[in-house]
């Protein structure tokens, strides 16, 4: 060998080895991902875990200062400051340090925290290859191309942090500190959390104004050929008939009447079509926190807790990988890549019938949409949830499942549907009906996934949709009317929001960003300004007056627009449109002048401003009537007094005189309620009088329960009780929520088919409807005040016929049934129902079951009450505890 070709190969070995040794550490969040992402690096880098944010604002005043151009002030966390050490200890022997923090603003912006720990730590950054890597999968394939492609930290993106963590700084410490002088009992103000209480407050005060309207549809069941069809009247004497063109039940017996003696029923116009129903994009942040939520009752905290750990990794067949991409993301576009090997396993598990001729993609609606490039999406189409799912927890399975089918059904072809629209006329053409009938022609997508219909989804719209297919039916071919039927409808207030309902709402109003929904939402909660009460949220009285002030006082920063224009002044830091000083300098020129002005006003400016606005808000339209003079000594005058314990009306000639009047959330009010005091003890609360009889909240064995009147003794009459559902804070209801519950059982109407009542109630597992031996549960006690004949003829109609029928009773023509219980066998009419005495070994027989039920009925009874010591009793006794 030469000695030219020695030498090369030495340097060629010495460089070689120096390649080989350099060590590289690797910062990452979560050590769960640092031990996933070291498995695929190999022996040549370490993998840190920075745990999250090393570095925070000073929790002190001045931390950003105004007059220094808001220079901060940021501090290594206490409990950062271990795992600060180990990350210098690493850094000091590396020679690389690669920052692979989340592909987020948050993410970018702990990169930079830790550069700046590690050489306050001492470590001379300056002499090592920086550099930062940004994946948004934990796969081998992604790790490494990261890692083959590093920047350098975006400055605008960390810019966009430094100003909204001012921003929210300087509202946070110049507002807190105003509510804590000026309304006892609030802790804080926040530049989001404060315009979503507002929200939930509002909508509450909605609800309580919201005056319930009648309307009427006029139904004609028409015949061809013995088919039938329902179709809805849409013109009635050459007029188009409106939502509220028949408002009451007079009106539509007139209309019935006069549709009846109509003649030459026949069709006017037939329109067949066909239409296309197309899946819904990717799963993005706030949709996959809404669908968890409607689909599994997953609270937001908890969806992207389980997000995180697919993200994070999961061991599947012996190798740990991430199974989705990263979950704080607003962007609905999926790689090429990815695209490829969604449409060939749509391919494989389906076949070429669901799949498009060409890739299906989608655009994103949010104007920087650059913190996280990708949806969420699995990022191995393989691995579906059949696979893998003895690898995951029952949550984990859930949520893994929902993002695979919603991101393969987005690249599948659209359903089609055949559409025949109809419309009948009479001889006469004045008086048109309408009928749409829909059928599935190709299941597309939908034989994977279909989205949740979203609650309290109106179905006035529906009333006509009859889907399923029309018979045959041509131009000028006629029909025969065979019954016309009016059905009544009442609007429905708004519902109050879900967690669901109030994440679509920020999305579409722009206010925060998506990863941040969840810790706003208990935050609020922490603060005690909302409760949930299953699972809606209530603002509480606290929570309305802090809002009532912010809007009195701050109008313009509790503002939704205003607040959705500041996201967007966020976006274009982040997008290098605006500089952040200049934005941090246009919003505190304006907020610091208005703070001086409130805070110089006289409290009892504030407190008569306060005063109005509060009664308002939380007594309506009862303002007005309520009590102004002190109704204890009659001689001070009520007035609006605030304590840490909430808010009430109290007497002027304090403290001779006690009184005082706690103020509810807003209800709906109630005529004739003159208001009493609050007792000195826990219970009985008397909340005001109803038909000339105290009504209270009292302590049961069992729990709280609302009572008008009191005990009379030796008097066998009782007075009228009602249980409160758990859950509910006692201290937040009103006399109008008592008499709601005391009302119940409600009667709906008839059942046509029997003529038996239909009843609404409450009973010990929940709200339910009863008509004679059958009952339906019911989704949420509103239901148990609102819900209409329709669709409780509905739920009643599809509950499946229990038991064996007899025969018919002789006396109501209703059918007698035997059918099971918890205790043995009984026999059930209507309303009555009777147990077959044990031991019978004979059949049972019509005449036997008449006899018993016939002896249940002479003692008035319907059914006994639960005898203290049975199972029912020992249930009861524990759901009450």
């Amino acid at each position: 060998m030469g000695f030219a070709k020695l030498v090369s190969r030495i340097q060629h070995s010495f460089f070689l080895d120096i390649i080989v040794t350099a060590s590289t550490i690797v910062i990452v969040e979560s050590p769960a991902k640092a031990k996933t992402i070291g498995k695929y690096l190999g022996s040549a880098y370490k993998v840190e875990a920075s745990y999250g944010h090393v570095r925070d604002l000073s929790p002190k005043d001045g931390a950003v200062d105004p007059d220094r151009d808001f220079a901060m002030q940021w501090l290594l966390m206490e409990k950062s400051k271990q795992r600060v050490a180990v990350l210098a200890k690493a850094a000091r022997g590396a020679n690389a340090i690669m920052l692979a923090t989340d592909p987020d603003r948050e993410g970018e912006a702990i990169a930079w925290h830790v550069l700046h720990a590690l050489r306050e730590s001492g470590i001379d950054v300056d002499s090592k290859q920086v550099s930062r890597v940004v994946f948004h999968e934990i796969t081998k394939t992604a790790i490494q191309k990261a890692v083959a492609a590093p920047r350098e930290i975006n400055q605008e993106l960390v810019d966009a942090y430094f100003a909204r963590r001012g921003l929210d700084f300087l509202v946070g410490f110049t507002l807190s500190p105003i509510l804590w002088r000026r309304l006892p009992g609030s802790r804080s103000a926040g530049r989001v959390q404060s315009v979503v209480l507002r929200l939930i407050a509002e909508r509450d005060v909605e609800i309580r104004d919201f005056v319930q309207q009648e309307f009427w549809q006029i139904m004609t069941e028409f015949l061809t050929e013995d088919v039938g069809f329902t179709a809805q009247l849409q013109q009635y004497q050459g007029n188009k008939l409106e939502k509220f063109s028949i408002t009451t039940a007079e009106q539509a017996a007139q209309v019935v009447e006069e549709l009846r003696a109509t003649t030459g029923h026949h069709v006017a116009k037939v329109v067949a079509s066909e239409r296309k129903r197309y899946p819904t994009p990717p799963f993005i942040t706030s949709t996959l926190q809404q669908e968890a939520s409607r689909r599994f009752g997953f609270s937001a905290t908890r969806t992207m807790r389980v997000a995180q750990q697919l993200y994070e990794g999961v061991s599947i067949e012996g190798a740990t990988t991430g199974l989705i991409t990263y979950m704080r993301t607003d962007s609905v576009v999926m790689a090429k890549d990815a695209i490829e090997e969604q449409r060939k396993t749509i391919a494989q598990k389906f076949g070429k019938a669901y799949l498009p001729d060409s890739p299906v993609t989608y655009k994103t609606k949010s104007k920087n949409a650059q913190e996280a490039h990708e949806c969420i999406r699995p990022t191995d189409f393989s691995l579906d949830p059949d696979r893998i799912g003895s690898a995951l927890d029952e949550d984990q399975r859930k949520l893994y499942g929902l993002i695979w089918q919603r991101a393969m059904a987005a690249g599948m072809t659209p359903a089609r549907f055949e559409q025949t629209a109809v419309d009948i006329e009479d001889a006469t053409k004045q008086h048109r009906w309408h009928v749409t009938g829909s059928v599935q022609l190709f299941d597309g997508f939908l034989r994977l996934y279909q989205e949740q219909e979203h609650e309290h989804e109106s179905k006035e719209s529906k009333a006509v949709q009859t889907d399923k297919r029309l018979p045959p039916l041509k131009a000028k071919q006629e029909v025969l009317p065979k019954s016309t039927l009016p059905e009544r409808h009442e609007t429905q207030p708004p519902p109050r929001f879900t967690e669901a309902s109030l994440v679509k709402k920020m999305e579409s109003l722009s206010i925060g960003r998506p990863s941040t929904y969840a810790s706003i939402m208990k935050l609020l909660q922490d603060r005690n300004y909302v409760t949930l009460d299953r699972k809606r949220f209530v603002a509480t009285t606290q929570g309305h007056l802090v809002t009532t002030f912010l809007k009195s006082f701050f109008t313009q920063y509790v503002d939704v627009h205003f607040s959705a224009q500041m996201e967007d002044s966020l976006d274009s830091v982040a997008c290098g449109d605006m500089v952040w000083l200049q934005l941090m300098r246009t919003f505190w020129k304006d907020f610091h002048q208005r703070v001086n002005e409130v805070a110089g006003m006289e409290h009892a400016t504030i407190r008569g401003e306060l005063d109005r606005a509060l009664r308002e808000v939380l007594l309506g339209s009862a303002a007005e009537s309520a009590p102004t003079t002190c109704p204890r000594c009659k001689n001070g005058t009520l007035s609006l007094g605030i304590s840490k314990y909430g808010v009430f009306l109290g007497c002027s000639g304090y403290p001779e005189c006690e009184y005082k009047l706690p103020l509810q959330e807003p209800t709906r009010a109630t005529e004739g309620g003159a208001v009493l005091e609050v007792q000195d003890s826990a219970y009985p609360i008397q909340l005001g009088v109803d038909q000339g009889l105290p009504v209270s909240i009292r302590q049961g064995p069992y729990g709280l329960y609302f009572q008008r009147g009191e005990t009379q003794k030796g008097s066998k009459v009782k007075p009228a009780r009602a249980a409160i559902p758990e859950g509910i804070d006692p201290t937040l209801l009103g006399l109008d929520q008592a008499l709601r519950y005391l009302s119940l059982p409600r009667t709906i109407g008839q059942y046509p088919e029997t003529g038996e009542n239909i009843i609404a109630n409450r009973g010990p597992y929940g709200p339910y409807i009863k008509c004679g031996y059958l009952n339906a549960k019911l989704e949420n006690d509103d239901e148990v005040f609102s819900i209409g004949i329709n669709r409780a003829i509905d739920l009643i109609a599809s509950r499946p016929k229990r038991g064996e029928v007899l025969g018919k009773h002789p006396a109501t023509g209703l059918d007698v049934v035997k059918l099971r219980s918890r205790f043995g066998t009984d026999v059930a009419s209507g309303e009555f129902r009777a147990r077959i005495p044990r031991g019978t070994t004979e059949e049972v027989t019509l005449d036997m079951a008449l006899a018993l039920l016939a002896k249940k009925a002479g003692t008035g009874k319907k059914k006994a009450p639960a005898k203290k010591g049975t199972s029912a009793h020992a249930r009861q006794a524990r759901q009450a505890r």
